[in-house]
C-alpha cells in the first residue's frame, strides 16, 4: 500500500506559477514511475508528466518547456513546477505511483484554476 498526499494547488493568475507537491508514504521502498494526471470539467482525465526511477521525463505536448517535475532525492516525494499557465491549465490535478512490482495508486487530487 502507498498513500499520497498531494498540495500546492490554488488560484493563479494567467501568467502565473505553482508547484505542487506530492509526498508518498507506506511502501515506497517499490515505487517507480511517479506520475501527474489533470481532469478538467466535462474531460477525461489526461497524464501531463512522469518521472521514472531513473529520471527519465515524460511531458503532454501542451505542457513541454512550461512545466518540470522532479523528484527527490528519496524519490518519496514528487514536484510538478508549473508556469506560464493558461485558462486551459485549470483541472484537478492528481499524483500518481506505479510501483515496481505491480499497483497504481492515486492521490486524492488538488485543484488548480487559472483566473483572468
Amino acid at each position: 500500500q502507498v498513500q499520497l498526499v498531494e498540495s500546492g494547488g490554488g488560484l493563479v493568475q494567467v501568467g502565473g506559477s505553482l508547484r505542487l507537491s506530492c509526498a508518498a508514504s507506506g511502501n515506497i521502498a517499490t515505487i517507480d514511475v511517479m506520475g501527474w494526471y489533470r481532469q478538467a470539467p466535462g474531460k477525461q482525465r489526461e497524464l501531463v508528466a512522469s518521472i521514472t526511477g531513473g529520471g527519465i521525463t515524460n511531458y503532454v505536448d501542451s505542457v513541454k518547456g512550461r512545466f518540470t517535475i522532479s523528484r527527490d532525492s528519496t524519490k518519496t516525494i514528487g514536484y510538478l513546477e508549473m508556469n506560464s499557465l493558461t485558462f486551459d491549465d485549470t483541472a484537478v490535478y492528481y499524483c500518481n505511483v506505479r510501483l515496481l512490482f505491480g499497483g497504481v495508486y492515486w492521490g486524492q487530487g488538488t485543484q488548480v484554476t487559472v483566473s483572468s
